[in-house]
């Protein structure tokens, strides 16, 4: 009979308790918690512990998924393991791949920051177009990318121009804050090491999806993380889902496992 264990109660409460505060009365936990880029103003080293008990606030989906995922998957591997070692397993998965996300999403923005930079301290009409080209607010806000574009080629015809000089460090400084600053939430990574580890220990249970076809949770976990790859790789516009933190999550806890399993003494 199905029993919802300590731990995951825990995690469950927490969660939904945050999501209520953040959304119901309106308290701006997001704002202060949520991962950002290291070099990013609003960041602060204990997001990456943070983020992932908080939820994008945008409707339900978000959280339902990911809480869902803990409900179903989370009990079995805590009466494995015991509350205290699926608690580790949670903080340091959830902690990695917001890790693991942080040094990719340094990666991606530092071009941002660097051009940010240079046409701050030399800037042109000629380099203004090439900033709001090489970096794209259109999958954000189409109107804002439109009125940029519109004030560049009204630029590049006065260059000379100190008000519209002025007007250009404008936008670049509020593509870069407004690009930097966007924040990640959620408990993805962790429910992601959460599946990986259901995978490996009970690699033939069959899972209903949608409550209607039976598939082995080693071959739906692994579809997942192929799909999570692809979804990276061939990143759409508009997408705001953190692919990189949901594989972050399966490889560190992959990792975590076979040192575990190292570590475990056998006796004969």
């Amino acid at each position: 009979m199905f029993r919802l264990t300590p731990t995951v109660k825990v995690i469950l409460i927490i969660n939904f308790g945050l999501f209520i505060i953040a959304s119901f009365l309106n308290f701006p936990l997001n704002d202060i918690f949520a991962m950002r880029v290291v070099f990013s103003e609003d960041f602060a080293i204990y997001q990456p512990f943070t983020y992932m008990w908080l939820h994008s606030t945008q409707g339900f989906g978000h959280i339902l998924g990911n809480m869902l995922a803990v409900f179903f998957f989370g009990p079995m591997l805590e009466n494995v393991w015991g509350s205290k070692r699926f608690l580790q397993f949670y903080l340091i998965v959830g902690i990695g791949a917001g890790v693991l996300f942080g040094i990719a999403d340094f990666v991606e923005k530092y071009p941002l920051k660097k051009d940010t930079e240079e046409y701050i301290a030399n800037p042109n009409a000629d380099d203004f177009y090439s900033f709001i080209l090489d970096h794209d607010v259109r999958d954000y806000n189409y109107d804002w990318f439109n009125q940029a574009y519109a004030f560049s080629e009204a630029y590049t015809n006065n260059p000379e121009s100190a008000e519209m000089r002025s007007a250009s460090m404008d936008y670049v400084n509020a593509i870069y804050k407004f690009k930097v600053d966007i924040p990640m939430v959620g408990a993805s990574g962790a429910v992601f090491g959460i599946l990986l580890a259901f995978a490996m220990m009970f690699p033939n249970t069959q899972i209903y999806v949608y409550m209607l076809f039976p598939v082995k949770a080693k071959y739906l976990v692994l579809f997942y993380g192929l799909y999570e790859l692809y979804a990276e790789m061939s990143r759409s516009p508009g997408d705001n889902i953190a692919h990189l933190a949901h594989l972050g999550g399966m490889l560190v806890a992959f990792v975590l496992l076979k040192i575990w399993d190292r570590n475990t003494t056998r006796l004969y």
